[in-house]
């Protein structure tokens, strides 16, 4: 079923107008401002430059149908002379014979058509014989050349004489005037988009854990918005340090009996009873490490250049000690600034999960298209349907029937992983590895 032709015109001019706020506005502005221009200069025109312009061919044309008639009327040498004496004294004219000649064939069009158009017309009301018109040769004069007996009869008058010469002028006066306007549209639109932006700004360092010197400024309804962010920056702040040590305050009282019961195990005599044990509270100390890791994010850690391929060869590092088989392959002098610690945890959440589901684990870094930097974990595991690919970054989430059952973790590897990469502006996206399980990559901006 075809579209209706309107809701298709509606949308191709929805992808013409501008996105931004600042283009939206200025067309917002300058846009009726250059219409209302061009309905005055239009009207100007219709109503006036072509009814002067009519009025003044008609009097040349009435002055020059006289001189042909005059000299029809005696067609001597004596008196052409005595005809260009008075028409150049009283009228302006200039006029001579020539001779055996014969009027052009060629038409000269001039830029303006109107001008053709009323000198074609008044000429053709007075004049019974053939003529020829040139308003382009000479800037200050026009051609009238008419066909008399014995040659033609070649007339010159003052461009003003047949036109009104000073629309330009009126012109002029109208662009100068949209230019002036928009000019002082661009200065006061300009300045009240920069505070919206400045809020953006603030708005997206926040989001990145950053806290910048932002105070509020512009018109009445952006400073109340800046407020409002301030206010909700504030909340956000507080109730994020709230469940830091709330979760802090948790995992030290938990550590205090954990610690006494291992104590008491490496105290007991060995047996499958205290092993067993022993494993449920490396697993439970586990868990504790990982739920702090997760409340704590990267709180009071600054961003700095660090070393990508350097920090790749020590995640690989740490992982190999525990018995992973671990490639590498990061281009050297790969930099980006980014947040240490935060960047590390995640990187190894990602190592640690990849190694739990695969044999064999590849970490790579290079610069993308897009001048992103990506640091990419593959592995050799079952991988993850693609459908699951967005449920594998909610917390606590395991995906048993996709992955093995993941007995050391709580299911926050992803989400602590994805959590570090939107802190620093980027992401954590995931595909189908070439080793056949499954790619984690971190893209961070340049």
């Amino acid at each position: 079923m075809a579209r209706p032709t309107g809701k298709i015109w509606a949308r191709l001019l929805k992808r013409r107008l501008p996105t931004s706020l600042w283009g939206r506005a200025l067309l917002i502005i300058v846009l009726p401002v250059s219409l209302m221009q061009v309905a005055v200069t239009w009207a100007f025109f219709e109503a006036h430059w072509e009814t002067v312009t009519a009025r003044l061919s008609e009097g040349l044309a009435g002055d020059i149908a006289w001189a042909v008639e005059s000299y029809r009327d005696n067609p001597t040498p004596e008196n052409l002379e005595e005809l260009a004496g008075r028409a150049e004294e009283s009228m302006e004219l200039s006029i001579a014979l020539r001779e055996g000649a014969s009027l052009p064939t060629r038409p000269r069009p001039a830029f303006f058509a109107a001008l053709d158009r009323s000198m074609e017309r008044a000429l053709s009301d007075r004049l019974d014989e053939p003529f020829w018109f040139d308003t382009t040769r000479y800037p200050a004069f026009v051609e009238i050349q008419v066909a008399v007996e014995g040659g033609v009869l070649r007339i010159y008058a003052p461009r003003e004489r047949a036109f009104a010469t000073r629309g330009h002028i009126f012109i002029l006066w109208l662009g100068g005037a949209t230019v002036l306007l928009t000019a002082v549209a661009i200065l006061f639109i300009r300045n009240q988009v920069r505070a919206i932006e400045r809020l953006a700004d603030a708005a997206e360092a926040f989001g990145k854990g950053e806290t910048p010197d932002f105070k509020p400024h512009g018109a009445r309804e952006v400073r109340r918005a800046a407020h409002a962010f301030l206010d909700m920056r504030e909340r956000i702040q507080r109730h994020i340090d709230q469940r830091t040590a709330l979760l802090a305050s948790v995992s030290h009282d938990l550590r205090t009996p954990l610690t006494r019961l291992k104590l008491e195990l490496a105290m007991a005599e060995p047996s499958a009873q205290t092993r067993a044990m022993q494993a449920d509270l490396a697993e439970m100390e586990h868990m504790v490490d990982e739920y702090l890791a997760f409340a704590r994010g990267q709180a009071g850690e600054t961003a700095e250049p660090v070393d990508i391929a350097g920090l790749c060869e020590a995640a690989a590092a740490d992982a190999r000690r525990l018995g992973v088989d671990v490639t590498v392959k990061a281009r050297p002098g790969l930099t980006a600034v980014v947040r240490p610690g935060g960047l590390r945890r995640a990187l190894a959440n990602l190592v640690d999960n990849a190694a739990a589901h695969g044999r064999a684990v590849r970490i790579s870094a290079r610069t993308l298209p897009s001048r992103n930097v990506e640091i990419a974990v593959e592995d050799d595991g079952p991988g993850i349907p693609p459908e699951k690919y967005e449920e594998a970054f909610t917390p606590f989430s395991r995906l048993d029937e996709s992955r093995n059952q993941n007995r050391k973790g709580v299911g926050l590897g992803l989400a602590i992983a994805r959590d570090v990469a939107r802190g620093h502006g980027g992401d954590v996206v995931l595909s189908r590895s070439e080793l056949g399980g499954l790619k984690a990559a971190i893209r961070l901006p340049a």
